[in-house]
């Protein structure tokens, strides 16, 4: 949930003009205009959530009710989650590259290792539409860093928020860094000040359904 919770924040960050905004507070200027043709809405947006596992799911169940259409990308296409209605479905890998040039916001919940290691190629980015907005929380190996700062430099793509890098700490010499269509954390999607008591509750429910299985 707290990784939901993060995405959700970073989508309405970007979603909202929120740093735009910001910069404008600290110069006291009041220009709604500019702000007004940045403003965008997760009502009906298309959203796409590449690794649709436990974490993916509970990204989509959190943005669903703001009207959004959710497509899952799985290794495999399974039975949908409750919350989904006709507009949404969930899609193998094979078939990600049809609805990359539809895709508004793009999460990445995909795990590390050799299976996904530069998984996402430089042709599944140039397929993204220039409007659309990245968020990684999966793993940072899934792609070459190099190619994310190609199309977030050129505005190939409209911006990203990146928790989790192929090597970290990031470097200090990372052009990421330097981006303004870029929101970086430290790899704590994840974190909050009810983490261990839900890990712990998480661990219970498990514990439980074994016991009851025997």
């Amino acid at each position: 949930r707290m990784i939901a919770e993060s995405v959700v924040g970073a989508i309405f960050y970007f979603c909202k003009a929120f740093k735009l905004s910001h910069d404008l507070q600290k110069k006291r200027l009041w220009d709604r205009k500019k702000v007004s043709e940045k403003l965008t809405s997760l009502y009906r947006a298309e959203v796409t959530i590449l690794g649709f596992g436990k974490i993916g799911k509970e990204i989509g169940r959190l943005l669903k009710p703001f009207g959004c259409h959710i497509t899952g990308v799985k290794r495999s296409v399974s039975s949908p989650p409750s919350y989904f209605d006709a507009k949404d479905r969930i899609i193998a890998w094979e078939n990600l590259s049809d609805v990359l040039k539809t895709t508004d916001h793009l999460i990445m919940v995909l795990p590390g290792g050799a299976e996904t290691d530069r998984i996402f190629t430089r042709e599944h980015f140039g397929r993204l539409p220039s409007h659309c907005f990245l968020y990684n929380v999966g793993r940072g190996n899934v792609y070459e860093e190099r190619d994310l700062v190609e199309v977030l430099k050129n505005r190939r793509i409209a911006g990203a928020y990146l928790d989790v890098f192929a090597e970290e700490p990031l470097s200090r010499n990372s052009a990421l860094w330097s981006l303004d269509n870029v929101l970086i954390q430290p790899h704590l999607s994840a974190a909050s000040p009810q983490y261990l008591d839900l890990f712990v509750e998480e661990w219970l429910e498990k514990i439980s359904h074994l016991v009851g299985q025997n």
